[in-house]
């Protein structure tokens, strides 16, 4: 199915929303990669949540870039899931993901309209063999972003995640597969429910970061 621009996503923009759908935050230690991680689960149905886990390097210097590395855990009856970083869909890095097969793939996109969000080279994310995995009842992944926590808002002013604080955050669940799973490129249906939180990065500071995502890409 291909994307259908204007009237259908603006349809959509005005769809299920589910109240307080939020569960978090609360700390998860990773045996697999060895990060502690901010961790919120988000409903996307009465029954069904995804869960979104972010670890941030400790210290940052403030007002300055920084990695982070992004965990998402979904049912594997998810058509597509995106996280907002800047908490809506326009001028902020959009993280999408879905399964195929054994495979999870990412794709980084980026809009500043209500339409198709086209792929982005602004924020670039590196997949953990570590951490990332399908199984019958799930797909998880585990992602080095670059580009993520740094951006431009709708009014040009360049805009930094706080690593030491909260920062508002959206999802997007689409319960249909993009047109093409196999490619990161691939059309997205429009999605069927999204919602927003504020999500507190300090439970997720590691300072031994830059080590573990060495370790975990496979650098000596």
């Amino acid at each position: 199915m291909c994307w259908i621009f204007g009237a259908l996503w603006a349809a959509a923009l005005v769809g299920v929303v589910f109240g307080d759908p939020v569960v978090g935050p609360s700390v998860f230690h990773d045996a697999e990669t060895g990060f502690t991680f901010s961790s919120y689960s988000v409903a996307y149905n009465l029954n069904s949540a995804i869960t979104f886990r972010i670890a941030v390097p400790s210290p940052v210097t403030s007002n300055t870039p920084y990695d982070a590395v992004l965990q998402v855990v979904a049912p594997i009856d998810v058509g597509w899931t995106a996280l907002a970083w800047g908490g809506q869909m326009l001028y902020n890095p959009l993280g999408v993901s879905w399964a195929n097969g054994n495979n999870v793939v990412v794709s980084s996109r980026y809009t500043t309209e209500h339409s198709q969000p086209p792929t982005y080279s602004g924020a670039k994310y590196i997949v953990f063999k570590t951490g990332t995995h399908v199984n019958r009842t799930h797909f998880q992944y585990t992602a080095k972003c670059t580009g993520c926590t740094t951006f431009t808002s709708s009014g040009g002013t360049p805009t930094t995640l706080n690593p030491t604080g909260t920062n508002r955050f959206a999802f997007a669940y689409a319960s249909t597969k993009p047109s093409n799973p196999s490619s990161n490129l691939s059309s997205l249906v429009v999605h069927d429910v999204y919602s927003y939180w504020s999500h507190d990065f300090s439970t997720g500071a590691n300072a031994a970061f830059a080590s573990l995502a060495a370790k975990n890409l496979g650098s000596p």
